[in-house]
């Protein structure tokens, strides 16, 4: 894939499948804005995180869906989505915007860390390409998204004109229906999913399992992406890879970690539990 012109190439992946109507949303915008190429899913991967395919093959079929538009169906996850658009059709030459999405349903709050569309977006800053993740909470597949695509052409501007700080990534969550007030800069608030799984019997009687469970909140804050949400704004959370929990080194460097004397007192004790004739007392 070259860059035409002065038009950005912009990479459109997805966790929902390549004829998902988010991922057709989301070409819809960006072909307003470049080059658009897609590699997605040849069927829904939701909910498998940063998973890459290890141990059988990838297929990476191009396809004609829409017009005027470079396809590619994948038969991996999202991530390997990514990962094959870089090697095979960019060729190392990083596409200058990453977009994922339209997903349905949210992936706001603890739901990142799980999401397929996320972990998309979070492959592409890996590989140093402005990357968003998009999200719409409603799961249906005649769900409605034009009140999106005014915002998500803002913001994939935005993006373009300014470049993201180093190993960040964008996360834009969109309340369901018309009207929304605006955009909110947020951050990921403290919630999670009490999960149950329903137990069920299969006709030969063997118990299997449904898993459900209801979102909790337990962040009162006003500047969370849940809050944003649940009052009408677009949420966007800065989001990065960097799992290292900064604020812990210096109480982990309080500790003492003797492990001389551990080995010392292990032995001692390894001592007690033989006999002289070298045989152990068990």
């Amino acid at each position: 894939m070259k860059k035409q012109g002065s038009k950005p190439n912009i990479l459109v992946v997805n966790d929902d499948g390549i004829t998902a109507p988010g991922i057709k949303n989301l070409i819809d915008v960006m072909k307003e804005l470049g080059n658009v190429v897609v590699v997605a899913p040849d069927g829904p991967q939701s909910g498998m995180g940063h998973a890459i395919t290890i141990g059988k093959p990838l297929r990476f079929d191009r396809v004609d869906l829409y017009p005027d538009v470079e396809m590619y169906k994948c038969s991996g996850t999202p991530v390997d989505c990514v990962k094959l658009a870089v090697n095979k059709i960019f060729k190392g030459k990083k596409p200058d915007l990453c977009v994922s999405g339209i997903n349905h349903g949210l992936n706001n709050s603890i739901n990142v860390i799980y999401s397929g569309t996320m972990s998309a977006a979070v492959e592409g800053a890996i590989e140093g390409i402005p990357s968003i993740g998009f999200s719409l909470d409603d799961f249906s597949q005649q769900a409605d998204f034009s009140h999106c695509k005014k915002f998500i052409k803002s913001i994939a501007l935005q993006v373009l004109e300014h470049g993201l700080p180093q190993a960040t990534l964008l996360n834009v969550n969109f309340p369901n229906g018309s009207g929304l007030k605006g955009i909110k800069i947020c951050r990921q608030a403290n919630a999670k999913w009490a999960e149950e799984f329903d137990e069920r019997k299969d006709p030969y009687e063997r118990p299997y399992y449904w898993l459900t469970g209801v979102f909790q909140n337990y962040d009162k804050g006003e500047d969370t992406d849940v809050w944003a949400l649940e009052n009408g704004f677009v949420s966007v959370v800065p989001v990065q890879f960097d799992l290292t929990a900064h604020h812990a080194i210096p109480v982990l460097n309080t500790w003492t970690f003797d492990v001389e004397g551990m080995e010392q007192k292990s032995e001692s004790k390894i001592n007690r539990h033989i006999t002289p004739g070298g045989s152990s007392l068990g």
